[in-house]
């Protein structure tokens, strides 16, 4: 077969593969393009589990009447024009892949005014060919309506969940955006329903309010903290959750780099995990949003195509500056503390100390029936030398007094079973040792039968 080029229609709907995976990809291509424009207000809506139609209105900037066509060619941005610009990137989009990826594999309806313009622009596309374009009244911003999803790829759509599943997935990512942007007001609607409202008066707590309640907010702990200048600069703000208030799964770890949504695993989750250490039962995981911002050129942010995933530059002071903080929150704003934090120095150190037991009485008292006190046993230490049961008057009583032992619970010397015939002497003493509950004996007549 002759090598050849392939047509812009099958190379943006191979590219559209990596970057649509499902509905809840749409949305998050859309409500980034969004808050890039500025926006204030952001409406996302979606019903038939979002293959029927997704839609995301807001009130941003608008795309100007004249390069309306040109968003949805390949490779098309206004986010950066050469190579080194990829180190100052300001915005959550930069590749110029999501508007054509999305209107190749869907029916597209793009209605958009600019701020300085007097009419909007109307823009039908399907299958990533223009259909339908005129001038219309609207209001300054963009409302993008997405419908018939992966109508021209049957398999993808074949492969797709249930409508509840999508629609949670298509719920989560609005969520996370609103935690990122808590200065942004969000209306989620689901199949006319609706499922998310938030304020975007800036308050991060308001909206964790909306999404978990206020019982929840109210147990949050508050965390910010700015180190360094310059390249190495490291600012983090957020909520953390108190060893007490758990969940199952990481889905409630809400993690953001530069406003950038990224997934609760990696190093930067695993640092937030081990400040918890000694905390947290094992299977169970934090609630919190963390907001991290550090230098563009100290982060890189295209290393995934769903720019899910980050690598930093000073790993490291990063890592350092996250558990350092989160740390300090959980024992100096909770009630809970480490268990070695809330030892004294002393206790550990008797704790983990190890002992040789102290030797037996020399004149252990064998077939005596009468129940025996033992003395207390000192923390980190070996059992005292146990009581031994007075004597006959004739014999001299060699051993010191016994200390007040009341309060302990006896130990009744084992003694075989009455109707048996009495053990015949042995010229083995019986076994004693020093256990984990007390004193263990074993006699040499039973070890004999045993065997």
């Amino acid at each position: 077969m002759p090598i050849h080029i392939l047509t812009p229609t099958v190379a943006a709907q191979i590219a559209a593969g990596e970057v649509i995976e499902r509905p809840a990809s749409v949305i998050k291509e859309l409500v980034e393009n969004a808050l890039d424009a500025g926006a204030s207000q952001i409406s996302v809506e979606a019903r038939g589990g979002g293959l029927r139609e997704l839609k995301v209105q807001d009130n941003g900037c608008g795309i100007p009447a004249d390069e309306v066509e040109l968003a949805f060619e390949r490779h098309a941005t206004s986010k950066l024009h050469e190579a080194d610009d990829l180190w100052a990137l300001q915005t959550l989009g930069f590749r110029g892949e999501a508007l054509p990826s999305i209107a190749s594999v869907a029916q597209v309806v793009c209605i958009t005014r600019s701020v300085s313009s007097e009419l909007g622009t109307e823009l039908r596309i399907a299958g990533g060919e223009v259909q339908y374009r005129e001038a219309r009244g609207c209001s300054p911003g963009t409302s993008i309506s997405v419908r018939n999803l992966f109508y021209n790829t049957p398999v993808r759509r074949d492969y797709l969940r249930s409508d509840a599943t999508e629609l949670s997935a298509i719920s989560q990512v609005v969520q996370q955006y609103a935690l990122a942007s808590p200065d942004v007001r969000f209306t989620l609607l689901l199949d006319g329903r609706l499922a998310l409202q938030t304020s975007g008066n800036g308050d991060l707590r308001d909206v964790v309010i909306e999404l978990y309640g206020l019982e929840v907010a109210r147990q949050l702990l508050p965390i910010a903290a700015d180190y360094g200048e310059g390249l190495e600069a490291v600012h983090l703000n957020g909520l953390v959750s108190p060893p007490g208030l758990t969940r199952g799964t990481r889905s409630s770890m809400h993690l953001f780099v530069n406003r950038r949504a990224i997934q609760p695993r990696g190093p930067l989750a695993a640092v937030v995990t081990e400040a918890y250490h000694t905390m947290l039962m094992k299977g169970r995981h934090p609630l919190l949003v963390l907001d991290l911002r550090v230098h563009p050129a100290a982060v890189d942010v295209n290393i995934h195509p769903t720019k899910s995933e980050v690598r930093f530059r000073y790993q490291a002071r990063v890592a350092g500056v996250v558990g350092r903080v989160v740390r300090d929150a959980l024992l100096t704003q909770s009630d809970a503390q480490a268990w070695r934090d809330s030892m004294p120095t002393e206790t550990v150190q008797r704790r983990f100390e190890v002992r040789p037991p102290a030797p037996l009485a020399s004149a252990w008292n064998v077939g005596s029936t009468a129940w025996t006190p033992l003395s207390r046993w000192d923390v980190g230490g070996a059992p005292a030398t146990p009581a031994v049961p007075a004597a006959p008057a004739e014999q001299p009583d060699d051993h010191p007094p016994l200390e007040d032992t009341a309060d302990l619970e006896p130990v009744r010397v084992l003694e075989p079973d009455e109707d048996e015939a009495p053990a015949q002497p042995s010229a083995l003493p019986p076994l004693r040792w020093w256990g984990r509950w007390g004193l263990h004996i074993l006699w040499p007549s039973r070890l004999m039968e045993c065997t």
